[in-house]
């Protein structure tokens, strides 16, 4: 059963693009997938509904200041292969391709009024390396980029998967998250 949720604050969110452009993606990508990528009204409201999911469940780990704060912001970006190879090197260490990468700063120490806005950091995408999943799970790519934008969504929270049971626990966190009514469904989804 899925559960619809009342936006309860504001979200400003900074999408774009980075030697992915939409024109630059595969031709059998449909428009209606491109309007999905592009518009940012519409990962607006999957994420308000992703931050109010977590916000009114308590058992669900989350920083205190997303909570109570009326405004939060983040970043999103979809980018290349080369790019998000770049920053693997530069930030982790790791000079090989990845799929999805998170750079959270939220810092639960720092007290935020109620009125301020809350930065969560940023989500940086490959949508080669998210068309290659979604060829590999036999699912659209629209599900693929939900997937991985949930999953930087939850790392941006402060979660961690160094263990196999939270791994497991983010997993599931992520599928409650791709179920909530609201989601970004421009066309049937593949499963």
């Amino acid at each position: 059963m899925k559960e619809s949720f009342i936006e309860a604050q504001e979200l400003e969110l900074d999408l774009s693009f980075i030697g992915a452009s939409p024109e630059l993606f595969e031709d059998d990508i449909d428009q209606a997938l491109k309007n999905f990528l592009t518009q940012a009204e519409l990962w607006e409201k999957v994420l308000k509904n992703w931050i109010q999911y977590v916000r009114i469940n308590p058992i669900f780990s989350c920083p205190k200041v997303v909570r109570v704060t009326s405004s939060v912001s983040m970043g999103l970006q979809f980018t290349d292969d080369e790019t998000i190879t770049a920053l693997n090197a530069s930030w982790r260490q790791k000079p090989e391709k990845t799929d999805v990468l998170s750079f959270p700063v939220i810092d639960d120490a720092i007290f935020f009024p109620r009125d301020q806005s809350v930065e969560l950091g940023d989500i940086v995408v490959s949508i080669k390396m998210a068309e290659k999943q979604a060829k590999e799970q036999g699912h659209s790519l629209e599900k693929e980029l939900l997937w991985l934008v949930s999953h930087g969504f939850l790392h941006l929270l402060g979660w961690t998967h160094a263990t196999t049971e939270r791994l497991n626990e983010m997993v599931g966190f992520q599928e409650q998250l791709l179920s909530i009514d609201g989601n970004l469904q421009t066309h049937e989804m593949k499963d």
